[in-house]
């Protein structure tokens, strides 16, 4: 789906990362790691920071266990990144550039959706202060029957409750981990951020340095002047049974 080819296809919906597509976050994350690396005393291995881009923060616990060589501290570490990620993000909610007009335009002309590896309370909080939290019918992290990304299965749910097949809607990422979620869901990507390589920006239909690119900006432009009227309003916010807190008629 390249959006300069294919301007006129309409997404049945679209979801959203969170991370490092909607708020700028990830530079939270990193910061976290180095702080729970330095009051561990390890150093981790060359490159680190690419390979634990995206990753759930238990998987990035352990990653930075392993790559230490003391494999059994990776729950503690896991326990002190959360905690270090969440002091950070809490204190500075920022989004990233375009995210806002983005979430704006599109939820003209479809449901909205987060699919997430980070905690709820932390992506709910940031998208609030960011004024955007009401647009979206649901939020999706991963619980005891949704795995994190790589999986499938946060995109996967947050296409069900938007009511909508797979193959129909649009994911917006920015990581290869998530990418590849949104890929195995099924799904059409937009990558978003700077170019990750050959092999990362192959997978997605479409990459693009920031979501302010005229190439997206344009083709929702287009999706809602198409479009006479907005999906149904939404507001507030109830828990439901698979993870996802969606909004309430």
């Amino acid at each position: 789906m390249m959006f300069h080819r294919i301007p006129s296809w309409t997404p049945a919906a679209v979801v959203f990362d969170c991370d490092g597509t909607l708020m700028d976050t990830e530079r939270h994350w990193v910061a976290a790691r180095q702080r729970v690396f330095d009051e561990a005393r390890l150093t981790p291995s060359p490159g680190f920071a690419e390979r634990a881009k995206g990753l759930h923060y238990t998987e990035c616990g352990r990653l930075m266990a392993d790559e230490a060589g003391r494999p059994e501290l990776g729950p503690t570490l896991a326990d002190r990144l959360l905690h270090q990620f969440r002091v950070l993000a809490c204190d500075d909610p920022v989004t990233m550039p375009g995210a806002p007009e983005l979430v704006e335009a599109a939820a003209l002309f479809a449901p909205l959706a987060v699919a997430s590896n980070c905690p709820r309370e932390v992506v709910e909080s940031c998208l609030d202060t960011a004024g955007l939290l009401h647009r979206f019918h649901a939020v999706v992290v991963p619980d005891d029957t949704i795995r994190p990304k790589p999986h499938p299965d946060v995109y996967l749910t947050a296409a069900r409750h938007c009511g909508a097949a797979p193959g129909d809607c649009l994911a917006v990422e920015d990581t290869h981990c998530g990418i590849l979620a949104a890929v195995r869901a099924g799904m059409r990507v937009l990558g978003v951020g700077p170019w990750p390589g050959e092999e990362t920006a192959a997978l997605p239909d479409l990459w693009v340095a920031s979501l302010r690119d005229p190439r997206v900006t344009g083709w929702a432009a287009e999706e809602t002047s198409r479009r006479a009227a907005p999906p149904k309003a939404r507001s507030g916010a109830c828990a439901d049974r698979d993870g996802a807190r969606t909004a309430t008629p």
